[in-house]
């Protein structure tokens, strides 16, 4: 294997901003209000129950094993390479199955701010074409590609400020339109149940910034203090936003994919002004949306990179540009996968909103189910590896890391269950095939992948014990 580039370029302005690029999404402002009321309430729950202890876990991990590849390492170091593998599939195959939703709802923004009369092909159209130009950033080097999370990051603070200023203005000159009290939220604790696992998916990836470990100036201090600054700062952004939207918008009123651009018309539109300042923020909005791709699909990239480097996975995902350890192969297989996707799904969906409701179901549990892997292997490397120096370590002793990490395996397997059903509420068998299928078939392709790599790295052994 040749050796990386080990070019320390990462300060710790950068890990922050890139981290808080990563977990702060303004589109998941618009799927915590599809919530309802009860939002406010249940990213409360959530952020007591699963953010912190993943955010301290995680720096501890990151802190403790700073190896190249981050989730993809500790899974290896803990289980083995083929989990270690299994789990970087299903972390890289997420991010090329998520863009597509994203890029469906950057489009259905677009067309509700700019081109109201926008075919569900013709936004298919232009998210195919925003895969590739992700893809072509992912081939630039770090020193170049940094700078589009970077810009994105401050841009996100001044839109969600801007929805949460607005909204509330709004709602004292009109009224909240939502009932956001906490007894309201006591009282209808089944409100939005189906979308909670929306919450629980918009406190993940503080650990993205990890999987480029080697190019971070004094990683043991820049992660945690990156990682905790970032997840209080998008907390409370998520928070203010949220509170926001429902300031100004009725819960019924809510879709998914065109919310925001709904939320800017109410909050600005009336007059010639708030109509252009309306568009200026919408315009902001889609380039955070490219920005979050970006962020996200530099960090899965290289660390599917890293995989094949060590033959885990096949070979065309180590094609790298040597010189900037740009990852071209696993780009250009991000990109055509999305493209793909999206096209199949197009066909199965009868408007936007449906389309990027199965895309993002189908992608969040994939993404969901390598941090159940990351939490065991948490609890193994306490165990197993109890000596290894740990320069941040979770606050008390191997008991209350081993409950701290079991508390968020149950979170996430109960937001992965409700992707699917809802107690209290009919099985929807349309819903179950489709985003189900997708995931079994995605599931049984990593195998062969994994399979394959294994073939490459132990052309001897077809085997390897589970």
């Amino acid at each position: 294997m040749s050796a990386p580039n080990n070019k320390k370029i990462l300060s710790t302005t950068d890990v922050t901003l890139y981290t808080v690029s990563a977990i702060l999404l303004v589109d998941q402002i618009a799927m915590s209000a599809a919530v309802g009321p009860s939002a406010i309430f249940w990213w409360l729950v959530v952020l007591v129950l699963f953010f912190i202890p993943n955010t301290l876990i995680t720096a501890e991990l990151g802190t403790s094993y700073p190896q190249q590849g981050g989730i993809y390492a500790w899974i290896r170091d803990a289980f083995g390479t083929r989990w270690g593998a299994r789990v970087t599939w299903l972390y890289w195959i997420n991010i090329a199955l998520w863009m597509p939703a994203v890029y469906i709802m950057f489009a259905g923004i677009f067309s509700a701010l700019f081109a109201p009369d926008m075919s569900l092909w013709m936004q298919i159209a232009m998210g195919i074409t925003l895969c590739w130009l992700t893809t072509w950033v992912n081939c630039l080097p770090l020193e170049k590609s940094k700078w589009i999370p970077n810009l994105g990051t401050p841009i996100k603070f001044v839109i969600i400020l801007t929805l949460g200023v607005a909204g509330l203005i709004y709602s004292i000159n009109n009224g909240f339109a939502n009932n956001i009290s906490l007894t309201y939220a006591l009282n209808n604790l089944d409100e939005g149940l189906a979308f909670i696992p929306v919450i629980v998916y918009g406190c993940l990836g503080v650990e993205l910034v990890c999987a480029q470990s080697n190019a971070i100036q004094k990683p043991e201090k820049s992660i945690p203090r990156a990682m905790f600054i970032a997840g209080l700062v998008t907390a409370g952004f998520y928070i203010f936003g949220t509170t926001g939207v429902l300031a100004s918008v009725p819960a019924d009123n809510i879709d998914m994919v065109d919310i925001l651009a709904v939320t800017l018309k109410e909050l600005f539109g009336g007059s010639s002004l708030g109509n252009g300042f309306a568009l200026v923020i919408g315009g902001l909005t889609l380039y955070t949306l490219y920005s979050t791709m970006v962020t996200w699909t530099l960090g899965g990239n290289h660390s599917v990179a890293e995989a094949a480097e060590e033959k885990e996975m096949p070979s065309i995902f180590a094609w790298t540009d040597r010189e900037h350890n740009a990852p071209i192969g696993a780009a250009i297989m991000t990109g055509l996968i999305s493209s793909i996707i999206m096209v199949i799904y197009g066909f199965m969906a009868n408007n936007a909103e449906e389309l990027f409701w199965t895309l993002f179901s189908f992608s969040a549990i994939v993404f969901l189910m390598p941090y159940i892997g990351m939490h065991l292997a948490f609890i193994k490397l306490r165990l197993s590896d109890a000596n290894h120096p740990r320069p941040f370590k979770v606050p008390g002793n191997n008991a209350t890391g081993i409950v701290l990490s079991s508390l968020c395996v149950f979170v996430l397997a109960s937001a992965i269950l409700l992707f699917f059903w809802v107690p209290g509420e009919p099985l929807d068998i349309s819903l179950v095939t489709q985003v189900g299928g997708g995931v079994l078939l995605t599931l049984i392709i990593g195998e062969l992948l994994v399979r394959s790599g294994e073939k490459q790295r132990y052309p001897t052994r077809l085997t390897e014990s589970v």
